[in-house]
């Protein structure tokens, strides 16, 4: 099981149940939400334990990405049409025993910063 919570710590989270990948997201609402990239893995939200309130907001037709109302953490995304939901890397408590598997939307990347790791990277997701 791997825990994680927001910065000021009244939501967290727990995750009892096998990982997605975990990536590393170059979108540009990633990149605007969390100041950089976001780095993520997922897990079915049936997996997904959470304590105290989530505020969701709707980020696109397809997708809502839930964060903390009293600090601002950026903690989850999900997709309306997958039972699955990321969360953020940034957010477990070490140690996580979790690495980085590959980059995404890496088209829509900053031009701030170069990709040097030798990992996958997709153009999409």
């Amino acid at each position: 099981m791997i825990k994680g919570r927001c910065l000021c710590g009244e939501v967290s989270f727990s995750v009892d149940g096998p990982l997605g990948r975990s990536a590393a997201c170059h979108c540009s609402q990633c990149r605007k939400q969390s100041g950089h990239y976001w780095a993520s893995s997922s897990a079915e939200e049936s997996d997904i334990a959470i304590t105290g309130q989530v505020k969701w907001y709707e980020a696109s037709a397809d997708a809502k990405r839930g964060f903390c109302p009293n600090c601002g953490s950026f903690l989850f995304w999900k997709a309306h049409d997958e039972d699955a939901v990321s969360f953020s890397l940034g957010a477990l408590d070490e140690p996580t025993g979790v690495k980085l598997e590959c980059h995404i939307f890496v088209a829509d990347k900053g031009d701030y910063y170069v990709i040097d790791d030798d990992l996958p990277q997709s153009e999409m997701s």
